[in-house]
């Protein structure tokens, strides 16, 4: 039986690549000038993001039989991907779904086994820009980019910037893994796992105590993580 949902770990566009390449090579399906694929890119996707995307893929194709909705974004609140479920457990009938994410971390065990993870051809986690940033700054640079991340003039700023800061630890999260992988696993490194599987419960609360997140993480990360 071929899966019809996705979840790619990359960056949105090399995930998007990745969904278009799968949908060439296994259904024949070329993206270019085709009405019946739809790219949607977010920052943080919201329930009223889920709720678009349901009444796209919900959409009768407007060519052929065959219907694909490509999301890529920085997060997903877990409220969305609660919204997501019931159309990635049951895609309406010739409609393939892929869902991109720099980081699987925290991705809600209910809506990851109704999704076939994809793989797109890489060795190494992905490690977004902004935390191989914070992994090579001195910790005098770390403070300074952990305060502006824990600051903001207005609400919406204030949102965007703590979107980047759990970009940042979904980055330090995959570099440990990574290692750990590699066959690097000293006490140092299993700790700051440990110690983000911890933390994680705490980081989508919206009353997430980020920078006091941000400033353990910084003090207890083993040097060249990267």
């Amino acid at each position: 039986m071929q899966h019809h949902a996705f979840i790619i770990e990359a960056g949105a566009e090399q995930g998007i690549e990745a969904a278009l390449t799968w949908l060439k090579k296994e259904l024949g399906i070329q993206a270019e000038n085709n009405p019946d694929v739809a790219v949607l890119r977010y920052g943080l996707f919201s329930v009223a993001d889920a709720r678009r995307v349901a009444d796209t893929a919900a959409g009768a194709p407007f060519a052929g039989e065959t219907k694909v909705v490509i999301i890529a974004a920085s997060r997903a609140y877990h409220e969305a991907q609660n919204a997501l479920l019931k159309l990635f457990e049951e895609p309406p009938p010739g409609t393939y779904l892929f869902l991109i994410l720099p980081s699987l971390g925290g991705l809600l065990p209910t809506l990851r086994s109704r999704v076939q993870t994809l793989h797109v051809g890489r060795t190494t986690s992905y490690i977004p820009e902004a935390a191989e940033k914070f992994l090579k700054a001195t910790h005098e640079k770390r403070s300074a980019m952990i305060k502006r991340l824990t600051s903001g003039t207005d609400e919406e700023e204030r949102r965007e910037r703590r979107d980047e800061a759990i970009v940042i630890i979904n980055g330090i999260e995959a570099a440990a893994y990574r290692q750990f992988k590699q066959g690097e696993k000293s006490e140092v490194l299993t700790t700051l796992l440990s110690d983000i599987a911890t933390l994680r419960s705490y980081l989508y609360d919206r009353s997430a105590p980020v920078r006091m997140i941000l400033e353990h993480l910084s003090l207890v990360i083993p040097k060249n993580l990267l």
